[in-house]
């Protein structure tokens, strides 16, 4: 009797089932299934223990935080040339791990992924930092937090996050400022670390965003289908999801998927439209033969 292997999309709802078992690197590298089936994730991890196992032999047994840190950005940025691509921002591979770890260029989130998993081999303590229009690191160290770039691995001062964190600041988050509230104590929210499933979130949505703005439909499909896999209850992915669905005449699954939606996401705004959107689908019925 022959055991089928699981299919991509199984295979990451196996990984993520589970908060305290999630392997962020495993899960983050497994995205990359959607475009790449035949990728050996094994062989992603191997590459990425014999570059810590590299960069260990290069430190003094009793290496302290700090050595530890600049011997992991003299590694990363300098001797392997890891940084952002920003000669082709569109490319999905910017996004897979496999990718970006052969050629050292991609987002700062897949980037920040990379750092983390040698970082905490290393022993180091160190976090993803969801930070609004571009993804960081926070390194944990004996003198105090360092939020690092994962970019170019600089570290940026406070006055340059919150530099970075205005132009994101909406229209009630300035007149909490304008009342008194500063803008350092509100920058504080935004360096809280992210958990594994928040930073896989983070990248689904970056490569959803790209096949939504490239008409990609197929594979802004398969996206989803792991989006919804990792946030079951967000209501949202359910009724984007459905209106790809529809898109695609796959009338059946996207009823259910924006009937969801209106069972349970409450008094939305859209929540007009997309009841008017279920029921064309559901008076449209299944094609017709002829």
């Amino acid at each position: 009797m022959e055991c089928s292997s699981p299919s991509p999309l199984d295979y990451f709802a196996a990984l993520v089932r589970d908060d305290d078992s999630l392997s962020l690197t495993e899960a983050a590298g497994a995205i990359a299934l959607v475009d790449h089936p035949a990728l050996d994730l094994a062989a992603l991890q191997t590459e990425l223990d014999e570059l810590a196992q590299r960069l260990r032999q290069r430190l003094p047994a009793d290496a302290g935080a700090l050595q530890r840190v600049r011997g992991l950005h003299q590694f990363f940025y300098r001797d392997l040339g890891f940084g952002g691509n920003v000669n082709d921002l569109r490319d999905a591979d910017n996004s897979h791990l496999h990718a970006v770890l052969q050629r050292r260029r991609g987002l700062p989130i897949a980037l920040a992924v990379l750092y983390l998993e040698l970082a905490g081999q290393l022993g180091l303590q160190a976090d993803g930092i969801s930070f609004p229009g571009h993804f960081l690191i926070k390194l944990h160290l004996p003198l105090g937090d360092a939020v690092i770039d994962p970019v170019d691995g600089r570290s940026l001062t406070r006055a340059e996050l919150e530099e970075r964190l205005e132009p994101y600041l909406g229209h009630e988050m300035r007149l909490e400022l304008e009342t008194g509230m500063g803008l350092g104590e509100m920058l504080s929210d935004y360096l809280q670390p992210a958990s594994g499933r928040e930073i896989l979130s983070r990248m689904l949505r970056n490569l959803a965003r790209l096949h939504r703005e490239d008409g990609d439909l197929p594979r802004l499909l398969q996206v989803q289908h792991r989006q919804v896999v990792l946030e079951p209850l967000d209501w949202a992915l359910r009724r984007e999801r459905g209106q790809t669905l529809a898109a695609l005449g796959q009338t059946a699954l996207a009823i259910e998927d924006l009937a969801l939606y209106l069972q349970h996401a409450g008094a939305t705004p859209d929540r007009a439209r997309v009841s008017a959107q279920l029921a064309a689908l559901r008076d449209a019925g299944p094609p017709r033969w002829h």
